[in-house]
């Protein structure tokens, strides 16, 4: 089994069988869950989910959103 499967998978059953069933929302490019599937692609289990955790904080009323790449 890949390094992290098992987040890629279920990101990847969110992104086809629930995102598309409500409305888009996502303030920021790439959308939420395009950048935690790059996390985890990218990065060890942990520091993609530090990583995921941070993105999620950041999307609140509060924000402006835009741009905000994986680093």
């Amino acid at each position: 089994m890949k390094k992290n499967s098992i987040p890629i998978k279920l990101i990847k059953f969110y992104q086809r069988y629930i995102s598309p069933r409500s409305l888009p929302r996502c303030k920021f490019y790439p959308t939420c869950s395009n950048y935690a599937r790059q996390a985890y692609e990218k990065y060890t289990f942990l520091k993609a989910t530090i990583l995921v955790i941070i993105r999620i904080l950041k999307c609140n009323p509060f924000s402006k959103g835009g741009y905000d790449p994986l680093k």
